[in-house]
Formats: C-alpha cells, sequence, structure tokens
C-alpha cells in the first residue's frame, strides 16, 4: 500500500512557530508531527509515502530524507508556491500514488489510532475514520450510521480526523469542481465526499482514542506536554 502526507498548508494560525517551519515539521514529544505518521504508516507495510509540499517546501528533504530511517521510500509532490487544497494537491500526487487504494492523512494532526485497523479496502470509494467533537469543532462533520455508512446530514455528528482510505476514483468528477480550471487545479476534497456519500459510496468508523488537530501554537503546546509526561 501507498500513503499520501497532506503537508502542503501554510499553517498561518500556527505562526509564527511556521514563518520557517511547515507545520508537518514541528516537533511534539520529541519528533517532527509528521515522523510520528511515518512510524505509523511503516508498521502496517506501507512500502512509499507521498507528501504533498508548497509552503517552504525546501525543508522536508533534509529533515526527512529518503525515507529509510523508516524503511520507506519518501516521494515529494511539490504543488508550486500556492497549495492546492485537499483535492487538487490529492489530483496532483495520484501518479505517484497508483491506481490502488491508499491510505491519506493530515501532516498536522495527532492521533494514538492503529492504522492498522483500517479495512483492506474501502467497501466503496473512501473509508474515514471519525473523532469526537473538538471544542474547536462541535458541530462536527457527518453523520455515522450504524450500518458503517457516512452521511452529509443527520445527528449525532462527528469529526472527521483527516485520516482516510481512498480508491483513486474519489476524484472521477474532479473537473466540475470550482477552482478546477487552468493549468494547477485548486479544489476541495469534502464535496466530492459529499457527492459520493449521497451515493452510497463513503463508509467510516468512530475513533474514541487520543486525536489533536495541531492547528494553533497552544493546542501544539498541550499535546507536547501530554506525550513528553508519557
Amino acid at each position: 500500500m501507498r500513503a499520501l502526507i497532506f503537508a502542503a498548508g501554510k499553517g498561518e494560525r500556527m505562526r509564527p512557530l511556521t514563518d520557517a517551519t511547515p507545520k508537518p515539521l514541528l516537533r511534539v514529544g520529541g519528533k517532527a508531527l509528521v515522523e510520528w505518521h511515518l512510524e505509523k504508516l511503516a508498521a502496517i507495510g506501507v512500502t512509499d509515502v507521498v507528501l504533498n509540499v508548497s509552503w517552504l517546501a525546501d525543508g522536508f528533504a533534509p529533515a526527512l530524507g529518503d525515507g529509510a530511517r523508516w524503511g520507506l521510500r519518501l516521494h515529494f509532490s511539490h504543488e508550486g508556491p500556492e497549495p492546492l487544497e485537499t483535492g487538487g494537491g490529492m489530483l496532483r500526487a495520484l501518479p505517484l500514488l497508483g491506481e490502488a487504494p491508499f491510505l491519506a492523512v493530515n501532516g498536522d494532526v495527532w492521533t494514538d489510532y492503529d492504522f492498522a485497523r483500517l479495512p483492506a479496502q474501502p467497501r466503496g470509494l473512501a473509508h474515514l475514520v471519525m473523532v469526537d467533537n473538538p471544542v474547536q469543532h462541535p458541530r462536527g462533520d457527518f453523520h455515522l450510521r450504524a450500518d458503517g455508512a457516512l452521511e452529509n446530514a443527520g445527528a449525532p455528528t462527528l469529526t472527521f480526523s483527516g485520516i482516510g482510505l481512498y480508491r483513486p476514483g474519489i476524484l472521477r468528477d474532479w473537473q466540475a469542481q470550482p477552482g478546477a480550471g487552468g493549468e494547477t487545479p485548486r479544489f476541495k476534497l469534502a464535496p466530492l465526499l459529499i457527492a459520493a456519500m449521497a451515493r452510497g459510496e463513503v463508509t467510516g468508523e468512530h475513533h474514541a482514542g487520543r486525536w489533536t488537530d495541531v492547528g494553533t501554537p497552544e493546542r501544539l503546546a498541550t499535546l507536547d506536554a501530554a506525550l513528553r509526561a508519557g
């Protein structure tokens, strides 16, 4: 299996920490955020990991090397000076990900979720890991039905963790998305996911363990203190 780590964002809410360091390379618990993911991916047998990069892109290769220290092969999908959003970033990385289902994870989250729990293949076009709604996102994102299907409407809601398993076909209607025109398509993945949910092609699971969206310096410091305390 191959994996994609979303690492292109500017981390504007994390400034000044991200003025010189891309957010996935910020250190927490003694290692860079992205290193926690790389260790988990290697542990489940992932061989190739693609990082889409834009903001301070030149900092990733010196910090991570070629992935050999984790038993991985790292590939970098360069997006240019402006990030291409989640959909555009996934589309640009697709030639490096191949035709089989792949795992994708946001580079700015931390979790104790075991990637080995993911199904070998999604039942439809995508399988998303959902978490309890954090205080900064009380409305949540999607409703997880008892049969495992995800819906864009319904209650109660859960929050998308940023961890998912996808078939490349999730992008089949990308050209119809706002911002998808031109030489560098820039569009969000969420509308494609919502459309697939309406067709019954997206499933999910609830992770009740630890998860942090490291979106502010305060949340980074809180997580760092918790991890160092064991």
